[in-house]
């Protein structure tokens, strides 16, 4: 009989918890039930592999990073959208560093929740790239280097790859101000 109050959407929380703990790589089935206070069999009935709990995590993950982001770009256009969606981008991943590694993993082509919760991410860059007048391959091209450029900075800030001795804050709104100058200049010879 399944443990009360057990089931995927917990199972997959827990991972979330775990995965933010000690990274996305080292996330163990074994720690997971651990942390929800169940022997690994247990696990077995609300999941069917690791892989499988990797990918509920990255559904959760980008459901959680586009609800953030959407948040953020709401009401705002132009450079405002941009620099509040890169710093609710930044916050998801200093806050849980888990689970926004967890986010990076693509969806299948078939996984129709997964894509959901990834294009909540996308709609949202798209409106804020549309407020640059960016559109159809354009802004996909931009959506990528955007993605790319947060991506790379969150990544070693979470890491602890900037070791220089300068404020990363200003490095970061530097990193922003540069891809809005990009971006409208972009949009103008659109």
């Amino acid at each position: 009989m399944p443990r009360a109050g057990l089931n995927p959407r917990v199972v997959a929380q827990a991972a979330a918890a775990v995965s933010d703990d000690v990274g996305f790589p080292r996330l163990t089935l074994a720690l997971v039930a651990e942390r929800l206070g169940v022997r690994l069999p247990s696990l077995y009935k609300h999941i069917d592999s690791l892989d499988g709990l990797r990918r509920d995590l990255a559904v959760l993950a980008t459901r959680e990073l586009g609800e953030a982001l959407g948040g953020a770009a709401l009401g705002r256009s132009g450079a405002d959208a941009l620099h509040a969606v890169a710093d609710a981008y930044r916050d998801y991943a200093r806050r849980h560093p888990g689970r926004y590694a967890a986010t990076v993993r693509a969806p299948d082509p078939g996984d129709a929740e997964h894509l959901a919760a990834a294009d909540g991410v996308l709609r949202t860059v798209l409106a804020v790239l549309a407020g640059y007048g960016l559109a159809g391959d354009e802004a996909v091209d931009a959506a990528r280097a955007l993605r790319a450029a947060l991506h790379g900075f969150a990544t070693l800030e979470v890491e602890g790859g900037f070791g220089l001795p300068r404020d990363v804050d200003r490095s970061y709104r530097f990193l922003v101000a540069g891809l809005d100058a990009v971006l409208a200049g972009r949009g103008r010879e659109a």
